[in-house]
């Protein structure tokens, strides 16, 4: 099937070929992404299916390798599939790389846990993730080389912007499907098994995106380049080994793709952590929101990419970048206002002091999820930053415990090494001690309902004196008998604390169970949470929509595929990545919720700067005339 040639389109519109090269092309990677993205969103339900029934340790190893395969291994994927896509052509790699994706996916659906398969069933899981990450890897810079290679020269930036959209589509295909699933089902079945329904559902999509890609034809720039004998034999080593084409990966990393991840990962996913993670709003609500503002700005990516092909590719997204610097504080700070009122305004009134040892608080960096700070004052800070209160850090003297002071209420935090065995109860201790002392203060905490065993009933009640209960009122009231063995089944009792019995009165006690920082559900001011986060979108678009094209426009075509492809990916997979953790380590630190922002402001700044004064507009480029 023949594709009409670019320049034989300058003049006019899209011919049927481009229309269908574009649209199989960014479907294609859509569902890549939404694979992709399935993983983060479900990882709770996958972490309880293949992970619990191992002890910390081995979960921890889980935990760095699903990591490296989400992150790290996407520019080793680049190299791979960029130097066979250099050298084969990027029809058949991006072929055999959405194939990788969409097999390795439907696999982790059908794949049995670790009750069924044991220690295989994590091990294979870990082995597919890592095969998403190198799929994922190759399959963006295939696509983008692909679409672009067919574009005219004056129409390039919007040919290409519909792959840009895909990353934001898959994101929001993902968080539709994984609603419709939930509502359909309920919460228990979802979490039982029902979370494997988006995973099956990949299939469809890759049978749909493989059978419209099987149908295209290499693109014309590759095919010229072989058929005048112009292809590179060693793409990676003249690519990276030469300096001429090292230089213009590293501007493309630093002074372009760095900023622009972090402004695409401030704005589609630490928007979304920070809604659910800090300002406690209800994963459903920030899916629901999330998903309204995708939707809304998507288009951008489009309107962006066309606007490029008018005045250029760099000024909007140093554009972009700089009103990110300048706005995010702002930004956030509104975000705070209009989905959790009630804690913007306890945050403006009460700030707590930690007064620790010199040496006690440390920078906890912890993008894996498996480091331990047992230190007082981490666990103070640690404490205090998962509950979004501010706080200051002043010293104390040596060899003794972290002190928190909130409002009236002073809490002496613990060492949980010292603390050996007794470390539980210490910790439970304390975080009940905080609630209670944030509660008083003004913080929008709830506590859930406690279901207490007869042989808990009177420790619990001299835990918590606040609740003002009374033993003979509790035991006279209404309380159900449950066998002892589904007791100590769900961890309210221990066969100890039994004493022999083979069934015992469970009492609820209303607002006695854990504490929880909430977002009044109906203190949210919808519409202004979701505008703020329009904006945010926007920003994404900016960076993002003309980068295919720039990024393309910057490399020859024997090495294109491989040099645009290593740059994005680091600057992605690895500045992009690490934002949450790096975020949530500064704020801890400094005891300010909005202090991590200054990563992505930084990063977002270094580009600016580089971007403005060492990276050159390439819109309009031929093509072929790049050496």
């Amino acid at each position: 099937m023949a594709i009409t040639s670019a320049t034989e389109t300058t003049g006019g519109g899209m011919t049927r070929e481009e229309k269908k090269v574009i649209f199989a092309s960014s479907l294609g990677t859509v569902f890549e992404w939404y694979d992709f993205y399935l993983y983060g969103s479900l990882a709770a339900f996958i972490g309880t299916t293949f992970f619990s029934d191992y002890p910390e340790a081995t979960r921890n190893i889980f935990a760095l390798l699903a990591f490296a395969a989400g992150f790290l291994v996407r520019p080793f994927g680049a190299l791979v599939f960029g130097r066979i896509g250099d050298l084969v052509g990027r029809k058949y790699t991006f072929l055999v790389t959405i194939l990788i994706m969409g097999l390795s996916t439907f696999l982790v659906g059908v794949l049995p846990g670790s009750a069924s398969w044991g220690i295989a069933a994590p091990v294979i899981l870990i082995i597919l993730r890592l095969l998403q990450g190198l799929a994922l890897g190759g399959e963006y810079g295939g696509a983008a080389t692909y679409v672009a290679e067919h574009a005219p020269d004056n129409k390039r930036g919007y040919y290409t912007s519909w792959i840009q959209t895909t990353a934001t589509l898959g994101l929001f295909l993902s968080l539709i499907v994984i609603l419709v699933v939930q509502n359909a089902l309920g919460k228990d079945a979802f979490a039982a098994w029902g979370w494997r329904i988006p995973f099956l559902v990949s299939c469809v999509l890759l049978a749909i995106s493989v059978w419209i890609r099987l149908s295209l034809s290499e693109s014309p720039a590759f095919k010229r380049m072989k058929e005048e004998g112009k292809g590179s034999k060693a793409p990676l080593s003249e690519a990276f080994g030469q300096w001429k084409n090292a230089k213009i990966a590293l501007i493309a990393l630093l002074g372009l793709t760095a900023g622009q991840a972090v402004v695409w990962y401030a704005g589609q996913f630490y928007s979304l952590f920070f809604l659910q993670n800090v300002l406690k709003v209800d994963g459903q609500s920030v899916n629901i929101m999330i998903a309204i503002a995708l939707l809304i700005g998507s288009g951008f990516f489009v309107f962006f990419g066309w606007l490029s092909d008018k005045i250029g590719r760099k000024p909007i997204i140093m554009a972009g970048l700089l009103l990110a610097i300048l706005t995010y504080f702002p930004l956030f700070k509104a975000l705070t206002s209009a989905a959790n009122p009630a804690l913007a305004q306890a945050e403006q009134t009460v700030r707590a002091t930690v007064t620790a040892a010199p040496g006690d608080c440390t920078f906890q960096f912890n993008p894996v999820g498996t480091a331990k700070f047992n230190n007082s004052c981490d666990i103070a800070t640690s404490f205090l930053a998962k509950s979004s209160v501010p706080y200051t850090i002043s010293a104390g003297p040596a060899g003794q415990p972290a002190i928190v002071k909130v409002g009236d209420a002073t809490v002496t935090s613990y060492d949980a090494t010292a603390a050996g065995k007794d470390a539980t109860a210490k910790g439970a201790a304390f975080t009940h001690d905080m609630s209670l002392a944030l509660q008083k203060a003004g913080f929008p905490l709830a506590r859930d309902p406690a279901k207490v065993p007869d042989a808990k009933l009177d420790a619990f009640i001299a835990a918590n004196p606040e609740l003002g209960l009374n033993a003979a009122t509790v035991r006279a009231g209404e309380k159900t008998v449950t066998p002892v063995a589904d007791l100590v089944k769900a961890k309210l009792l221990t066969a100890e604390q039994a004493g022999g019995a083979t069934d015992m009165p469970v009492y609820t006690v209303a607002s006695g169970g854990a504490f929880k920082m909430v977002a009044n559900p109906s203190a949210i001011n919808w519409p202004l949470t979701i505008a703020i986060l329009t904006i945010l979108v926007i920003y994404v678009t900016m960076v993002y929509g003309p980068i295919a094209a720039i990024l393309v426009e910057m490399f020859p075509t024997r090495i294109r595929y491989t040099g645009m492809s290593l740059p994005y990916h680091i600057g992605n997979g690895w500045f992009g990545g690490l934002l949450p953790a790096t975020v949530f380590a500064m704020s801890a630190a400094t005891g300010d919720i909005y202090y991590g922002l200054w990563y992505p402001i930084a990063i977002a700044a270094m580009t600016l700067v580089i971007g403005i004064i060492f990276v050159r507009e390439t819109k309009g480029v031929d093509l072929d005339a790049i050496d």
